[in-house]
């Protein structure tokens, strides 16, 4: 339910109607190239997952495999990754409102959704995942219950819109790529940004129960998951409705149910929407960072009290921490509310690069090391590794250089470079603390033995 909920959000919900203004109906195709680099990820990632649980997930992996300076910039960058993604998601939120309430500030709603969220982070993880569970139910049943009214709409024309649905709008207004391939391509940044939390898995691994049987189950799904809520729900949504009616800033989902005219039915889907971008800032943007936060105070990659948990299991310091940098994202929306999503959602993308190719370049020296019988060997396995890395990687270079393309989303990189910098600078520090406090146990150990 963690890869469900964290990977159907905002990119979307919201992100999609944007990018089908962009590009038409060739988006599907951008969505599928995408899934399936990002499937190749998660089986390279679910075979260390079975090899070995490591705490923090894949950055314990890049620590094993890559050294500890790899797993401390992978464990801060997951971190800042989520952070930016969930001030997206109520950025997102805070969009939705105005369709009932447009007097409603998207700062104001962003505002209360995260202390919301960050309330029930608090509580318990129980309750998190309680939370969670029905969020991505929500989501889930809405998607099919979408599909299902569209093909409705196409098989039997009832509704404002029987009498212009038709299979044939997918290709009748300037064809597949009316926009040209160019357009289409420089949909890849938003797209990527779409598949942001499917990797979720690799975090929540160490609280799942019988991992090993599963996380290949999660991963194994994820291909049907994939062309049920983003190519079928799409398909549809662009045989019921032309493409040159949806618009960027808007859903299009909200917009197709509108054109359909069932009474309720964009008031409805405007709450999965909503309920869409809380499901992921809640999974993603509190539970995940917050996680990662604890994974650096345990590992030595951070301060020794972020590694501290709450009776009921919750590193609450880390939880708070997480809440506040996302407090940021409230403060941009009040500033620069129309260029808010943008500018956020580029530097998720560019960031979970990074992330996802650590990931590919982590089980490559794994497999190496397994091949040569350094390491056991998991049952799980990646197909046709190496070659299927090395195409994902080629694949994610061509992403990077989609996004220095745009001004718009040039300032990821940007802000990327920056981050790179920053994580420079504090290694040294972070190396010391991390080496001190392994001379602290060493010691402590000694006069125990003694």
């Amino acid at each position: 339910m963690l890869a469900i909920g964290g990977t159907i959000g905002t990119g979307l919900f919201l992100g999609a109607g944007e990018n089908i203004a962009k590009a038409g109906p060739s988006l599907i195709l951008t969505y599928a190239v995408a899934g399936l680099a990002l499937f190749f990820v998660m089986r390279a990632l679910g075979e260390l997952l079975t090899y070995r649980r490591a705490e923090g997930g894949f950055a314990g992996y890049a620590r094993e495999f890559l050294g500890p300076f790899w797993g401390y910039a992978t464990t801060w960058t997951y971190w800042i990754i989520w952070v930016t993604t969930g001030m997206a998601e109520l950025t997102a939120a805070g969009k939705y409102i105005q369709k009932w309430w447009p007097g409603v500030e998207q700062w104001q709603t962003a505002l209360v959704a995260l202390i919301i969220l960050f309330v029930v982070n608090l509580i318990s993880v129980k309750l998190f995942g309680e939370l969670e569970f029905w969020f991505a139910m929500i989501k889930v049943a809405a998607i099919v219950m979408m599909i299902l009214v569209g093909l409705g709409v196409l098989i039997f024309g009832f509704s404002d819109a029987g009498e212009t649905a038709r299979v044939g709008n997918l290709w009748d207004h300037g064809g597949v790529f009316p926009e040209g391939t160019s357009a289409t391509i420089m949909t890849l940044q938003m797209v990527m940004f779409a598949y942001l939390g499917v990797e979720l898995v690799g975090v929540t691994a160490s609280e799942a129960k019988d991992p090993e049987k599963n996380i290949p189950r999660a991963i194994n799904a994820l291909p049907l998951r994939f062309a049920l809520f983003y190519l079928g729900s799409l398909l549809v949504i662009l045989a019921v409705v032309p493409w040159t009616a949806f618009k960027g800033g808007a859903s299009p989902f909200v917009l197709a149910f509108d054109k359909i005219g069932i009474p309720g039915g964009g008031d409805i889907v405007n709450f999965v929407v909503l309920t869409a971008a809380l499901s992921s800032c809640n999974a993603g943007g509190l539970y995940s960072t917050s996680r990662m936060l604890r994974t650096a105070g345990v590992n030595g990659d951070g301060p020794k009290a972020l590694g501290r948990l709450s009776e009921r299991g919750v590193p609450v310091l880390t939880v708070v921490i997480s809440a506040l940098v996302m407090g940021i994202g409230v403060i941009v929306n009040a500033v620069v509310p129309e260029k808010a999503f943008e500018y956020i959602t580029s530097v998720s993308t560019g960031g979970a690069l990074l992330v996802w190719t650590v990931i590919l370049v982590a089980h490559m020296i794994y497999r190496r090391r397994s091949v040569a019988g350094e390491l056991p060997e998991s049952s799980y396995r990646m197909p046709w590794a190496p070659y299927t890395n090395w195409i994902v990687l080629a694949f994610f270079a061509f992403v990077t250089v989609t996004i220095a393309w745009e001004a718009d989303t040039r300032i990821a990189l940007y802000v990327m470079a920056a981050w790179a910098a920053l994580i420079v600078i504090a290694w040294p520090f972070v190396r010391r603390n991390s080496q001190d406090a392994k001379v602290k146990v060493a010691v402590a150990e000694e006069s125990t033995t003694a």
